[in-house]
This record gives structure tokens, C-alpha cells and sequence, in this order.
């Protein structure tokens, strides 16, 4: 497998106090099989679908039980040259970069708007395994900031993005493109999101049925937040699991509606 261009999200992780209960839920909900805990690594669990990595479920390092999210990791060719940028536009780097074994380096990091992300440099973890449209993988993720500025700066800066903006006048979203393929969206938050709700990375997983996915979700415990919504890009819905974690599920291969209008950013 080739090693992710900079930039490229390459994967996905999250912390959960109650390991086996995240274990249980996604599992039903994604189809998601999981392989041994690593407990030289903090029993780092690693998720597949269809035989292939997609995600990992980790339990918190002592003393830090904060809420469940995920972390959606970008790759690059040089972790602390990455860290050094992400200093130099105003992030903060909250770990690292630090080397995980022979998997490879990562670092975590917050861009200046508070949204955390992580960096990985790969060694032989090269991160998702699984095509896009295969269901229980990775489908897609976008930046969720009240300071889109902030954002539209940070991110082009730290990796080689280019921007498109979406002419809505009713939606701020812009889209990152690598090579001049969409890799990374950014919204606006607006006042629908309650004050307590701190910028994110929303990740989106595929599923062969989105309205499936979300009952098999609310049944189990997760919290429909959004959807299911028909669009151009798919069927989608956003959805909290029962530990509070953000995600969202999208079934890529039920469209509707014309693509929108995007206006190259300089």
C-alpha cells in the first residue's frame, strides 16, 4: 500500500472509558470486527472492516477522562516539520511528536479555533486500509468551527490544501482539495450548536443503508442529532454513540440533487 500524500486524512481513532461497550455498538452499527488490544501501546485496538483497518478504540491514559471523540489523523512525510508549522500559524501541539514503535510518529494538536487533530507519520501503519465507499470505512470528515477564518487560514498553511468555496449564501462551507481532489470540508457552526458544543472534526464512516444504520444506532443508544438527509454526495446522518462521541454515516451510493456551485479561493 502507498504511503498517504500530505495532507490525505490517513486515519481515525478515539478514546472511550467503557472500551468493550464502544466495541459492542460499532460493531453493530458499522459491521466493524476488532484484533487484539496492544497493551504495550495503552490496549490500542484496532477496528476492521471486510479484514481491513479502518479506525482504532483506545481506553483514556490515567487521569484523563474526558469526553469520547474522534480524532481524525493527517498524514505527513515529516511529523515534527508539520508540529513546527502548526506552531508557527498558531496551533498549539498538545502531544508529541513522539514515535509509536515501528508503527510510525504522531503528534496531537489543536488549530487556533480549538479544533484538535492528530499528524501521523507513517512506518509500517500506513493508516486506513479500506477503500472509501466499502462499508464501515472511512468516508470523509469536516472541520465544525465558530471561527471558520481562522480555520480557511490554518489548515492551507500546515498542509498543501487548496480551497473551494460553496455559493450558498444560506451555508458557510468550503472544501480542502489535495491535487484537486476533495479531501476535507469546513462548516460554519451556527447557533443551532448549543455554546457548550467546543469545535470539532466531524468524521463520516460508510454504510450499504444510512436509515439502517441509524436505527441499528438509537436502538443501541446513540443520539440522532441530524438526518437522515438526501444530498448530492449521499444519504447521510449525524449521530452521537452512547459515550458521546460525534460521528456521522453516509450511504455514498443514494444521491440526490446537482452538485454545488464552488468558487476556487487564491
Amino acid at each position: 500500500m502507498a504511503v498517504k500524500p500530505e495532507g490525505m486524512p490517513c486515519w481515525a481513532d478515539a478514546m472511550f472509558t467503557d472500551v468493550e461497550g464502544a466495541k459492542t455498538f460499532y460493531a453493530d452499527v458499522l459491521g466493524w470486527t476488532f484484533g487484539e488490544a496492544s497493551s504495550e501501546f495503552g490496549n490500542y485496538t484496532q477496528a476492521y472492516a471486510d479484514g481491513k483497518a479502518v479506525a482504532a478504540v483506545v481506553p483514556p491514559m490515567p487521569g484523563g477522562e474526558e469526553q469520547s471523540q474522534w480524532c481524525l489523523y493527517f498524514a505527513s512525510p515529516d511529523a515534527a516539520a508539520t508540529a513546527a508549522r502548526i506552531r508557527d500559524n498558531g496551533g498549539e501541539v498538545l502531544m508529541g511528536p513522539m514515535q509509536v514503535g515501528d508503527f510510525g510518529t504522531m503528534c496531537l494538536a489543536r488549530d487556533p479555533g480549538g479544533v484538535a487533530f492528530g499528524v501521523w507519520q507513517s512506518g509500517t501503519h500506513e493508516g486506513f486500509e479500506a477503500p472509501m465507499e466499502q462499508p464501515g470505512a472511512y468516508c470523509w470528515a469536516e472541520v465544525f468551527t465558530r471561527e471558520p477564518e481562522t480555520a480557511d487560514a490554518f489548515f492551507p498553511a500546515v498542509f498543501p490544501f487548496t480551497a473551494q468555496q460553496m455559493d450558498d449564501d444560506g451555508i458557510d462551507f468550503r472544501i480542502f482539495n489535495l491535487s484537486g481532489n476533495p479531501v476535507l470540508g469546513r462548516m460554519k457552526m451556527t447557533d443551532d450548536f448549543p455554546p457548550e458544543v467546543p469545535a470539532y472534526i466531524n468524521v463520516y464512516f460508510s454504510v450499504a443503508d444510512c436509515d439502517a444504520a441509524v436505527a441499528k444506532a438509537t436502538e443501541r443508544g446513540g443520539v440522532l442529532r441530524f438526518g437522515p438527509m438526501d444530498s448530492p454526495f449521499g444519504r447521510f446522518a449525524a449521530l452521537s454513540d452512547p459515550q458521546g462521541a460525534s460521528f456521522s454515516v453516509i450511504d455514498t451510493t443514494t444521491t440526490e440533487g446537482e452538485m454545488p456551485d464552488l468558487t476556487d479561493i487564491a
